[in-house]
This record gives structure tokens, C-alpha cells and sequence, in this order.
């Protein structure tokens, strides 16, 4: 096992990450940039390096400037978060060349399954159902391509995940500037401006399936969650498991991440994303190769610490479950994304001073967070403020927990999305497990006016 590990993120997820590693006896490196000095997981971790200004690109983005950092401290192994360079295979590489454990897939994986566009090939030749788009990522023919798959369309990126680099097009005269603003976000996000098109399917439910392989051929498939409350294609509530899959389509679900993880010979945790049809047939869509958001509902139904899994698996040890690909589950989980924003003004970005910040507690509640009363938000980086996590024996109790929890949550200096997430628990849809991903375009429609 490592000795010590350098996390290559920021805020929430290092903060989480540096948790594991001190349960498990391991060193912890922090890096951080000049906008972070004073974020919770530089106070946390063991030892802690500057790599660079505020600006994404010259820090958490920029591969030397994290290998110097690693390199300098003697970590032997690079655990490298979600979003930032999680999904970059260059930076696995670099690692790989410089004596340095990429705690998680290799270069050669990640170029199949990360690479959205490679990973739609490989699940084709897996026999694994995908939704109609293009074979590879589109250039200047985008225009022939376009009208090769048919509107409406939506152009995703290539290279990176969490809802950046998208764009739903709904008519040709729309596509060229939806391509310019998506490869440009793609091109900020991940440094990689690649992008691909697919047929956009209407109201579907977004079901995933986490999975986990070691170097010894065990693999986990986890029960599925569902992911379909979104906005401008951010999830805001994730749950596990699904209300609307059942046992025989959670284990089609499990058995088709479990090829494409062994069709890729993949070491570590990832997740394969589904489309969930309206008549209850699903196509994949892409492999985030990388831990995501919403892990902890899988932890809180498992019993699994699923970043004790990417440490086992990629310091050759074997998972903790060996012998089956599925694992038993209990009750029920929910996850509420608290973002610094303001919801009463369309959601807009808010920063400034965290005045006041008391978080719930009890029964199955768990936040993940690195902020604290007194901290000071930069404008450079996501959003997100903490994971609301609730747990509970059924669906129903989880709701209602989380309805509890929600009320005792308390923001002062920015505004939230606190707000967002009670509407969306009193809905009586949600209620009913009646989602998909037009969920919170109808919440958030203006009320019809009453007919004298």
C-alpha cells in the first residue's frame, strides 16, 4: 500500500479523499492555489503545496506544476479527484513516467472509455446498446455529420464529464454556434475541445451504474442510481437505488458495465451512464473513469468506502468483495448538491463571506463539505458548497429525512440552492419517483394563468 498520496483537486472531494487516507494510515499532500490558501483540505492534510494562481489552467490543470508538487513531497501515488484532470489521460501518463501512482485507470484505458467518442465504439463492439450518434469526434464536416444523425441533436465533449461541453440542438441553423460555445467550454474545462454529436432523446431518466475492477479480474457492478434531476445538465438530487428500475433491469444495467470494464482490461472505480426510455429501454451514453459526486448514496447502501476501493485496486491489492459482481444493498439514499447560487435569480453564482454556516446532523445524514463559518468563496471554481446525503430504510423515510434535514441546514453571507432542493422534495412527482431529466424544466415553469 502507498505511503503517502498526493490529491490533485480542491475543496469538497480532497477533503474526502485526505479522510480515507488518514483512516488507512496514509499520508496525505495537499495542493491548493492562491485563490485556496485558506480552503478546508489545505488545513486537513498532512502537508500541503502551492502550484499556482487562481486561474484553473495554471494550477489544478497544469500537469508539471502537479508532479513537481509530487515529486518535492516523495508521494508515491497521485489521487487525482473528479473534474480537473481526473479524465485526462496525458496526466495518468505522466505519472506513469515519473515513477508516480495514477490512482486510477491507465493512459490506454482512459483513451477508451474516458474518450466519450472511443467509448461509444467500444460499447458497440461489446454488444452494449448505444444511442444513435456519430462513430467519431466531428470537425469541419460537422454540418454533413449533423444531418447524418438528425435533430434534435445534443454535442457533448469528448474528453470530460459533469455536464460541461454540452449543447442540445434542436435545428441546423442553431449548430454552428452551439458548436463553437460547446468546444470552447470543453476547451476550459478539460483542455481538450473535442466534441461529438448524438441523438437527443426526450425525457429520459439518467441511470448509472458504479463498478470496480482489480488487477486480479474482480469486478463489482453496484446498484444502479438515478441521476435524472438536472439543470443545464448538473445534477442537483441523485438517488440509489432507482424507483423506476427493477431487479431484471438492474441486472441487464450491471451486466453491461461489467463487459465494458473488462472489454477495457480497466483497474479502478468508474461509472458507465445510461439513457433510461420512457418504455424501459436503455443505451449507453459514456464511462466517467473516475470517482464521482454522487458516490457517497452507493457508500451509504453499501457499506463500501469506494475510495478504499481505488486505493486497493490500484496498489494491486484485491477489492474488498471478491467471488460476485453484485453486492447486497439496504434502504434507501439520497443526495441533495447544495451550490453557492442564487435560486430566486435564475440560479446565478453567488460569492462573498460564508457568515454563518451550521450543517444538519442525526440518523443517516452525512455532509461532505470544506466549507466553515468565516470562509471566503472564490469565483473561480464550481459551485458546490456540500453533498446533503441522506440515508433511510425506505424511499419514503428518505424523503422525509431529507424534507428535515433541508430546514435545519443554515447559509449565511451567499445565497444557496437550499431553496431549490425543499421544492423539489414537496413535489408530488418526486414524491412518487415519477422523475427524468425535463423534471426541474417543469418545476421551474411559470404557473398558467387562471382563466376568468
Amino acid at each position: 500500500m502507498f505511503k503517502k498520496v498526493l490529491i490533485a483537486n480542491r475543496g469538497e472531494i480532497a477533503v474526502r479523499v485526505i479522510r480515507t487516507l488518514r483512516e488507512m494510515g496514509i499520508g496525505s499532500v495537499a495542493v491548493y492555489s492562491e485563490a485556496d490558501r485558506s480552503s478546508l483540505h489545505v488545513r486537513l492534510a498532512d502537508e500541503s503545496v502551492c502550484i499556482g494562481p487562481a486561474m484553473a489552467r495554471e494550477s489544478y490543470l497544469s500537469i508539471p506544476a502537479i508532479i513537481s508538487a509530487a515529486k518535492v513531497t516523495g508521494a508515491d501515488a497521485v489521487h487525482p479527484g473528479y473534474g480537473f484532470l481526473s479524465e485526462n489521460a496525458e496526466f495518468s501518463a505522466a505519472c506513469r513516467d515519473n515513477g508516480i501512482t495514477f490512482i486510477g485507470p491507465s493512459p490506454e484505458s482512459i483513451q477508451m472509455l474516458g474518450h466519450k467518442a472511443e467509448a461509444r465504439k467500444m460499447a458497440v463492439k461489446a454488444g452494449v446498446p448505444v444511442t444513435p450518434g456519430t462513430k467519431d469526434c466531428v470537425k469541419k464536416d460537422f454540418k454533413k455529420e449533423a444531418e447524418k444523425v438528425g435533430f434534435p441533436l445534443m454535442i457533448k465533449a469528448a474528453a470530460g464529464g459533469g455536464g460541461k461541453g454540452i449543447r442540445i440542438v434542436r435545428e441546423a441553423s442553431q449548430l454552428e454556434k452551439e458548436m463553437t460555445m460547446a468546444s470552447s467550454e470543453a476547451k476550459a474545462a478539460f483542455g481538450n475541445g473535442d466534441v461529438y454529436f448524438e441523438r437527443y432523446i426526450e425525457l429520459p431518466r439518467h441511470i448509472e451504474v458504479q463498478f470496480a475492477r482489480d488487477s486480479h479480474g474482480n469486478v463489482i457492478a453496484f446498484p444502479e442510481r438515478d441521476c435524472s434531476i438536472q439543470r443545464r445538465h448538473q445534477k442537483l438530487v441523485e438517488e440509489t437505488p432507482s424507483p423506476a428500475v427493477s431487479k431484471k433491469l438492474r441486472e441487464s444495467l450491471e451486466k453491461a458495465a461489467v463487459q465494458l470494464a473488462e472489454a477495457a482490461d480497466y483497474v479502478g472505480v468508474g461509472t458507465v451512464e445510461f439513457l433510461l426510455t420512457q418504455n424501459g429501454e436503455f443505451y449507453f451514453m459514456e464511462v466517467n473513469t473516475r470517482l464521482q459526486v454522487e458516490h457517497p448514496v452507493t457508500e451509504y447502501i453499501t457499506g463500501f468506502d469506494l475510495v478504499k476501493e481505488q486505493l486497493l485496486a490500484a496498489s494491486g491489492e484485491k477489492l474488498t468483495h471478491t467471488g460476485s459482481h453484485s453486492v447486497p444493498y439496504r434502504g434507501h439514499s439520497i443526495e441533495h448538491r447544495i451550490n453557492a447560487e442564487d435560486f430566486s435569480r435564475n440560479f446565478a453564482p453567488s460569492v462573498g463571506r460564508v457568515e454563518e454556516w451550521m450543517v444538519p446532523g442525526g440518523n443517516g445524514i452525512r455532509v461532505d463539505t470544506h466549507v466553515y463559518a468565516g470562509y471566503n468563496l472564490p469565483v473561480y471554481y464550481d459551485s458546490m458548497l456540500a453533498k446533503l446525503v441522506i440515508w433511510a430504510p425506505t424511499r419514503a423515510e428518505a424523503v422525509e429525512r431529507s424534507r428535515r434535514a433541508l430546514a435545519e441546514f443554515k447559509v449565511r453571507g451567499v445565497k444557496t440552492t437550499i431553496d431549490a432542493h425543499q421544492l423539489i422534495i414537496q413535489d408530488a412527482d418526486f414524491k412518487a419517483g415519477k422523475t427524468d431529466t425535463g423534471f426541474m424544466e417543469r418545476l421551474l415553469a411559470p404557473a398558467e394563468p387562471v382563466k376568468a
